[in-house]
């Protein structure tokens, strides 16, 4: 593109001179997809071109100073593609938790369990948590007699009290309400220790030392949650039975003999099996994701506060999915355990 500008001069001497100016713009050029080139300066000269007329009739030419100004030239050089993109925070952080499964079980297989730090978490995770764990059932089991002994009361349904109390602690109440707590107990606290370690660069610190930071942090705190829920589970199922018995008793008259006996006629081995089942895989769920989250922490303290958050949310997300997809294996087609305590 060439912009020309005319313009005349008087001079004190009989002569007129008119400049002409060109002037050379370098185009700009867009490469597809809107990408961002680097570019690089390149100077361009542009002179002046006088045409005097003289008394003579002769033409005559003069050329000024060259004025040099830089043009900016776009870099032809296209860049890689994919070069800048960077997989987002949840894609690799759910890889994170697949290859961690898969290191914590080959690991154990192997038999490289640090075995003293086990035994560490397996307290941390059972025996300090029973009291919250035990209260929370006893309060869920006695608002959901509530519900039932009302409304079987008034079908004239004692009997069958017990028996529906057994089946939904056994099945459902009993695992998932024990998880959910662990999970904001314990989970929490995974994923804060190994978020802290990590942005601290304490786990390169193990690295260093020689020691395997999957033995020595990951596999114990998976181990300990997968033995210690099935047993909480147990009590709390104990513990939640008892307590709806007692207030079935004592507000509704339904005799705590009629209740457990009615239990006992629905209530089947599998049903206690399946609840096992359920609390060592949410535990595994727990676990890894906790210790997934912390591991991949990034930014000092606020990304340790944000890992711990979202850490609880995906586990407890985690265990309605599995325990959606466990009942469906479990549980299929019309269930007869009631006709026993009718």
């Amino acid at each position: 593109m060439t912009n020309c500008r005319d313009s005349s001069i008087k001079l004190s001497f009989p002569a007129n001179i008119s400049s002409l100016r060109c002037s050379r713009l370098a185009g700009k050029v867009d490469f597809a997809q809107g990408a961002k080139n680097p570019k690089f300066f390149i100077p361009i000269q542009h002179s002046k071109l006088f045409v005097v007329n003289s008394d003579d009739g002769h033409p005559g030419f003069s050329v000024s100073k060259e004025d040099t100004i830089k043009t900016s030239v776009p870099n032809h050089e296209l860049k890689p593609f994919l070069s800048k993109w960077s997989p987002p925070g949840y894609l690799w952080r759910g890889l994170s938790v697949l290859i961690l499964a898969g290191q914590v079980l080959v690991r154990t297989l192997k038999g490289k369990v640090h075995w003293k730090n086990t035994l560490q978490q397996l307290e941390r995770v059972g025996p300090k948590s029973v009291g919250v764990c035990l209260l929370t059932s006893a309060f869920v089991g006695m608002a959901f007699t509530i519900q039932f002994v009302r409304e079987f009361t008034r079908l004239g349904l004692n009997r069958s009290v017990g028996g529906v109390l057994a089946l939904a602690f056994s099945r459902e109440l009993s695992p998932v309400i024990t998880s959910i707590v662990v999970a904001g107990r314990i989970g929490s606290a995974f994923a804060a220790e190994l978020g802290t370690m990590q942005v601290s660069e304490q786990t390169d610190t193990l690295i260093v030392l020689g020691a395997n930071p999957v033995d020595y942090l990951v596999t114990p705190r998976v181990i300990a949650s997968c033995v210690a829920l099935p047993l909480l589970t147990l009590m709390c199922f104990t513990v939640g039975m008892a307590s709806s018995a007692l207030l079935a008793d004592a507000v509704y008259g339904v005799s705590i003999n009629i209740i457990l006996d009615s239990a006992q006629r629905a209530l089947r081995s599998w049903d206690i099996i399946s609840a096992m089942i359920k609390s060592q895989v949410f535990g595994a769920i727990i676990s890894v994701v906790s210790c997934a989250w912390g591991v991949t922490t990034l930014g000092g303290a606020k990304g340790v506060g944000e890992s711990t958050t979202s850490a609880v949310v995906i586990s407890l997300v985690g265990i309605f999915i599995a325990d959606f997809a466990l009942s469906c294996c479990f549980f299929q087609g019309a269930g007869d355990s009631l006709k026993n305590c009718m």
